[in-house]
């Protein structure tokens, strides 16, 4: 299999690009244009934004002549310009996929629902998706996963985003036959419950980020999502509802993530989790049953053993998201996908204060709720409510404490919506 800088040279050799549609120019949509446009043979030739000026923005800081971008108002706008090479912007989302010359859609607005429908318009209309809307994938990306491959299309996570970067970590590690104890992520600050849209305001303003998108870090909302996305990937689970959460260094990790009886904190291995100081890295945790794989592991300055970790430093986000739009259309293969079968883990809902009767919920990043990980099977036996199932038109229906799990049962939900849909289907077909 030749690498991706190949066979991209060579599509450009032969005039050919792979052509992306993007939903969402917010920071991480405005860097992947720009990185785009210094790729060969593949071109983003349709940015999708609520606020057209943040589209027309993603081209002009990739340095886009206004002169070739061409604003759509309809499917037809979008066909004719694609056709005559220009860049195009558009504020409607659901011309996403249908435009005819589209290989791939990109979808990174970080709403459940919008990227649920989006993911759904794609792989009806043949397109490969690309979702760094984990937010929806740890929801309904078992289903999605599986209409995909019956449309003969690629659903796949992102490389960059940590569970795509901890799953190619995995893979290295598994196609080795070493022995996987543990995989997760870095953060770089510790759990603020406290965290809404108003309080962080001016770190968002200073960062150029959304307070919502903010807020879902800062609560820890964003971190959950993540390590259920590599849960369902990988079938490695939560130790702890929550994670432990450790402060540590990367040298501190194969020690910690021993068994307790062992002078670790795991009650378990095959696990998922997140450390207080290792950020913005990812990493997993390995061992071997064979003593010679040991000598060399501590020959080569990986540690006394028997545990090793491995860890990669960085993450370039969105930046590096073109390698899976790459991968999807010249090999057809995924980045991270869910595993068959029924999800390992779940990110349910918290009440952020206390809750009233006949409220309604805002969802991720918002001023009620926040995300926990748990078990899959847990979640379901206590009927606890997976958070992106939430939005504005979820109605309390009985007083909710503060640090409450929220139940199926405690709320109205939003019956209407795709992902609840999609989410329902699921439950049914997949075992």
């Amino acid at each position: 299999m030749l690498g991706l800088n190949t066979k991209l040279a060579q599509l450009d050799a032969n005039n050919k690009k792979i052509r992306v549609s993007l939903v969402g120019a917010g920071q991480m949509g405005k860097g992947m244009v720009s990185q785009m446009m210094l790729m060969k043979g593949m071109t983003p030739s349709l940015v999708i934004d609520i606020d057209i000026q943040n589209a027309l923005d993603s081209y002009i800081l990739a340095g886009v002549s206004k002169d070739d971008i061409v604003i759509a108002k309809t499917l037809e706008d979008i066909n004719v310009a694609m056709e005559k090479n220009k860049y195009v912007v558009c504020d409607n989302s659901d011309l996403a996929a249908l435009a005819n010359l589209i290989d791939v859609v990109v979808e990174a607005t970080g709403v459940p629902n919008i990227g649920a429908k989006i993911a759904m318009d794609s792989i009806f209309n043949k397109k490969h998706i690309v979702m760094l809307n984990v937010e929806a994938d740890v929801v309904v990306g078992p289903i999605l996963n599986k209409l995909a491959k019956n449309a003969g299309v690629v659903y796949t996570g992102t490389a960059g985003d940590e569970p795509g970067t901890v799953k190619e970590l995995f893979d290295f590690a598994d196609a080795l036959g070493f022995e996987i104890v543990a995989i997760g992520k870095g953060k770089n600050n510790v759990i603020n419950y406290e965290a809404n849209p108003d309080n962080v305001l001016e770190q968002a303003l200073k960062d150029g980020v959304s307070p919502k998108m903010l807020t879902s870090f800062k609560d820890g909302t964003k971190t959950m999502v993540e390590l259920t996305a590599m849960s369902n990937a990988t079938g490695f689970i939560p130790d702890v509802r929550g994670g432990h959460g450790p402060k540590a260094t990367v040298n501190d990790l194969p020690d910690l993530f021993r068994l307790k009886k062992d002078g670790g904190i795991l009650n378990q291995y095959k696990i998922v989790e997140y450390v207080n100081g290792v950020a913005p890295g990812v990493f997993i945790i390995v061992t071997t049953s064979l003593p010679q794989v040991h000598n060399e592991m501590k020959y080569l300055s990986m540690g006394s053993g028997p545990n090793y970790v491995l860890y990669r430093p960085y993450h370039l986000t969105s930046l590096e998201t073109p390698l899976t739009i790459a991968r999807a259309a010249i090999y057809n293969e995924p980045t991270i996908i869910p595993r068959d079968g029924l999800p390992s883990a779940e990110t349910i809902a918290i009440a952020k204060r206390d809750l009233k009767k006949g409220e309604r919920l805002d969802g991720l990043g918002g001023y009620t709720v926040l995300g926990s990980v748990e078990t899959y099977q847990k979640a379901k036996i206590q009927n606890l409510l997976p958070m992106g199932l939430i939005n504005n038109n979820t109605i309390v229906k009985q007083d909710i404490k503060k640090g409450e799990f929220i139940t199926y049962d405690m709320v109205d939900l939003d019956m209407d919506t795709i992902i609840y849909k999609l989410r329902q289907l699921q439950e049914e077909l997949i075992q």
